[in-house]
């Protein structure tokens, strides 16, 4: 078997230090330019220098995106941004556009080019095309099984490399190259500003009757005829393993540091679970079930991995699963084993919470006491972005997470 890469969403420096500490081997992040999620957060030049300094002191690998399909008036920027990424020595570059490839090469060909599922990857071809211009690993097209993916990994180099995404959200257009909010708002997925039209309500009006809204089909939370359910492969971690990819992508860019960290810990020990022993990995499907449905989802499928999908496989209710609440995490832990947190949701003394741990552990305690910045106990925090100290009782780690169970569907 392939040596078999977890490579994990960041949206934020915070968000990389938790991906690096609860299991990724890579993290995929964007800079505030160029990448196809506008509306993340994203690095500053100085936060991406940080952060590629912190994976690799943990031995893990930085990747960033520069996927965007290219209009004349970016390639000058573009040109200037590939100089700075030269200095900041990321492990590899994302690229959908042949311009911005053919940049990337002249400007910093010391750093590996990896090509985005933006770039409409279907066969093996594509991959033998990438290849020879000096490609190290290609993303696959959402679109493709399995069957298609051990194929490919037949007739291709065997240093090139496969990554393919296993978990997230699925976008309705092909391969991700979407019209439909450049023509709706004006704001271009190709270019990183989506506004997720797909996710919206919509009803068909004749033209004649105006204000008649005729839906396409409509439960009692209304019509969404564009969504998909989820990506999730948790419980196929078998056939994933055994295809030939090399690296698995978790889709997430906009995601909290508790979805980042809940979905890289439970596929790390997945991973682990199946390499050690496959009968291990089998008797753990309860926990890790459990643990990935902790985060806020929608509803899962397998997508195209076992064949196009039909409607029960695809398009879901618009419910939205959410099962635990982010409050923060230990930023530092002090001498009398207060956890330093910048709060992000609110929580009270006296109150129930658990503290995530990336070895697997979710430890349920009581909050003892809060302190506010000027060391003054306080009942609760009701405010965003406070910065706290917390007593739980117990021990506590750097990195651990602090989140509060809430009600299943909201």
């Amino acid at each position: 078997m392939r040596k078999i890469e977890l490579l994990v969403p960041a949206s934020s420096l915070e968000v990389l230090k938790i991906a690096v500490v609860f299991g990724a081997d890579a993290v995929y992040i964007g800079g505030e330019a160029f990448g196809l999620r506008a509306k993340a957060k994203n690095f500053s030049k100085e936060d991406m220098a940080e952060g590629i300094a912190f994976a690799h002191e943990h031995g893990v690998k930085v990747y960033v995106t520069v996927n965007i399909l290219a209009h004349n008036d970016d390639l000058p920027g573009v040109r200037e941004y590939l100089q700075e990424l030269k200095e900041l020595k990321p492990d590899a570059l994302i690229i959908a556009d042949p311009g911005i490839f053919t940049y990337a090469r002249e400007i910093c060909p010391e750093i590996e080019c990896h090509i985005s599922t933006q770039a409409n990857n279907t066969n093996y071809e594509t991959y033998r095309f990438w290849y020879r211009l000096g490609a190290k690993r290609v993303v696959t097209a959402r679109e493709l099984s399995l069957k298609e993916i051990r194929e490919i990994r037949a007739n291709i180099p065997d240093d090139m490399e496969i990554e393919t995404f296993i978990h997230g959200a699925m976008c309705i257009s092909y391969s991700g190259r979407c019209l439909l909010s450049n023509y709706l708002v004006g704001r271009d997925a190709n270019q990183g500003a989506c506004t997720h039209p797909c996710r919206w309500k919509y009803s068909v009006v004749e033209e004649k009757r105006p204000g008649e809204y005729m839906p396409v089909y409509e439960n009692e939370r209304g019509t969404y005829i564009f969504n998909s359910k989820d990506l999730c492969m948790i419980e196929h971690m078998d056939d994933v393993l055994n295809s030939g990819i090399d690296s698995l992508k978790i889709e997430g860019r906009m995601k909290t540091a508790l979805y980042v960290a809940t979905v890289a810990r439970t596929y790390r020990k997945a991973i682990d679970d199946y390499l050690e022993s496959p009968e291990k990995y089998k008797a753990n499907m309860p926990w890790y079930q459990e643990q990935i449905s902790n985060c806020t989802y929608r509803q899962f499928t397998t997508g195209f991995f076992y064949g196009k999908p039909d409607q029960n496989t695809q398009i879901y209710d618009n419910t939205y699963v959410k099962e635990y609440t982010y409050l923060g995490y230990a930023e530092e832990v002090d001498e009398k084993g207060l956890a330093h947190i910048t709060q992000r949701n609110k929580f009270c003394v006296g109150e129930t919470i658990e503290i995530m741990k990336p070895d697997g552990r979710n430890l349920s305690v009581t909050v003892r006491t809060i302190y506010d910045e000027n060391g003054e106990s306080v009942e609760s925090a009701p405010h965003p972005q406070q910065k706290l100290a917390v007593d739980l009782g117990t021990e506590i780690e750097k990195y651990d997470l602090l989140r509060r169970a809430e009600a299943s569907e909201n």
